[in-house]
């Protein structure tokens, strides 16, 4: 029962922080019209990504950051099978929150500002760096919205090479009963 209610708030907490992002609107207009300089992915390739279920969360402890990683309806069918290999079309969102403390609950960290917003799109017939066949983007949150992150996707791909046997992904589908 206590994972029931786990996974009941879980989805209440992360629908409600959803819902106060300027960035997640059902109406995708309001998604900035931003290119990845060096791969043109753009920031609407989001798009769709209030219909992904949450595949897991991560605790960057480097950037006191929560993400929640979502995967498009390919990936999430991948991850949840345990495919050692993404299909094509598959899609993974991270969005990474600043974290504060709950007002009404002290001992316990809440997400506070979205910091940035990143996804990876499996595309072999666009993207092969050292056979991984993986897109990246990253958006990062200014104070006057959006830009593309300054690394570009090479900083991406140099960091996700270290999980090459896991098909680059850091993220593992994390059941929860």
């Amino acid at each position: 029962m206590k994972t029931v209610t786990k996974v009941l708030l879980s989805t209440v907490l992360v629908s409600g922080l959803f819902a106060q992002s300027d960035v997640y609107l059902t109406n995708n207009s309001r998604v900035p019209d931003l290119k990845m300089p060096d791969n043109k992915l753009p920031f609407k390739g989001i798009e769709g990504y209030q219909n992904y279920k949450i595949v897991a969360t991560h605790f960057r402890t480097d950037k006191n950051e929560i993400r929640y990683v979502l995967a498009n309806p390919v990936a999430y069918n991948a991850l949840t099978q345990h495919e050692k290999i993404m299909p094509e079309g598959s899609k993974i969102v991270k969005i990474g929150w600043s974290v504060k403390k709950m007002p009404t609950w002290p001992g316990a960290l809440e997400a506070d500002k979205i910091q940035r917003v990143e996804y990876m799109l499996k595309d072999s017939k666009k993207f092969n760096h050292n056979g991984d066949h993986w897109g990246y983007a990253r958006f990062v949150k200014t104070k006057d919205g959006y830009k593309p992150w300054a690394k570009g996707a090479q900083g991406c791909i140099s960091c996700h090479a270290s999980v090459k046997n896991d098909d680059y992904l850091f993220t593992h589908f994390q059941k929860t009963f």
